[in-house]
């Protein structure tokens, strides 16, 4: 049985720690390590920072949407904005790359997103927004069946 949530708030800084709290608590009830938590909450803050920042250029009107579903030990996440898109996705992804390095980004992010998880998938299309697929597979041995 696949278990799912949808979530959706305005795209305002100070609601990346609550997209963050709310996917950690969604999973726990597959007990994940403490390493596997930490690399969730991490990858949400990475991608719901970049739909804020860069999809909606800091526009408190954008909404972010994240979709989470879990079956046996799997993690889906999807994290969705309408935002100004990607120029050019394969740049994108590239580590060190940013867009905004006068806001002293890193250009990590899709970088930490694409090593904490088992896969990673961006899809964007230029004034229409980005789309982040990520998945995960938790510890067998932690994961409880559903």
């Amino acid at each position: 049985m696949k278990n799912k949530m949808d979530l959706q708030f305005s795209a305002l800084s100070q609601n990346e720690s609550f997209a963050r709290i709310t996917v950690a608590a969604f999973i726990a009830q597959l007990d994940p390590t403490l390493d596997e938590l930490t690399e969730i909450k991490t990858v949400i803050s990475e991608a719901v920072t970049n739909c804020i920042i860069h999809g909606y250029e800091n526009d408190p009107n954008g909404v972010v949407h994240i979709s989470v579903a879990i079956e046996n030990d799997m993690i889906e996440m999807t994290i969705r904005d309408e935002g100004v898109g990607i120029d050019d996705v394969e740049e994108a992804v590239q580590p060190l790359y940013t867009t905004k390095p006068d806001l002293e980004r890193s250009g990590m992010g899709f970088t930490i997103m694409e090593n904490f998880m088992d896969e990673m998938k961006v899809i964007s299309h230029k004034g229409e927004g980005t789309i982040i697929r990520l998945k995960k597979h938790l510890t067998k041995s932690k994961a409880l069946c559903n």
